[in-house]
């Protein structure tokens, strides 16, 4: 049991002495090779994104001015839903359909459900105008006469 106990005690050593943190000590010149590769390679990544951003601005200039060029081109009604533009003279079928906001092959039932919806919210009587009201009935007029049944 001597014997056992004595291997105990020198198994209990082993794994001591095998757990014990590794001491590593760097040289001065060491770190500071490191240290100085770290930094240059900084540098150089800062150096290459100041290059790339200075060529995006300069590559960007004329591409804005080419972009607001075209935007400026392009009409303000492309971009809007509603019907740019006055009244026309005399009132085409064309506009009595945009007036009642439907087809202008549409048929007289439908002229006159438009014509309904829309009164109802333009009518001089409720705050609307008279002279809107009044192309309005004109554009029922016309689609009227002219739509099949």
């Amino acid at each position: 049991m001597a014997n056992a106990g004595g291997m105990a005690a020198d198994g209990d050593m082993m794994r001591y002495s095998e757990y014990s943190p590794k001491t590593s000590v760097r040289s001065d010149a060491e770190i500071d090779r490191r240290l100085g590769g770290t930094l240059i390679a900084v540098g150089l990544g800062v150096a290459a994104a100041g290059f790339a951003g200075r060529y995006a601005f300069q590559l960007w200039k004329p591409l804005g001015q080419v972009f607001s060029e075209t935007v400026k081109k392009m009409p303000s009604s492309a971009f809007s839903s509603y019907y740019k533009g006055g009244f026309e003279q005399k009132m085409s079928r064309r506009e009595a359909s945009l007036v009642l906001g439907i087809s202008p092959t549409t048929t007289k039932t439908k002229v006159r459900e438009a014509h309904r919806r829309i009164m109802i919210l333009n009518h001089p009587d409720k705050g609307g105008s008279p002279y809107l009201a009044a192309k309005i009935n004109e554009a029922k007029d016309i689609l009227d006469k002219e739509s099949r049944r």
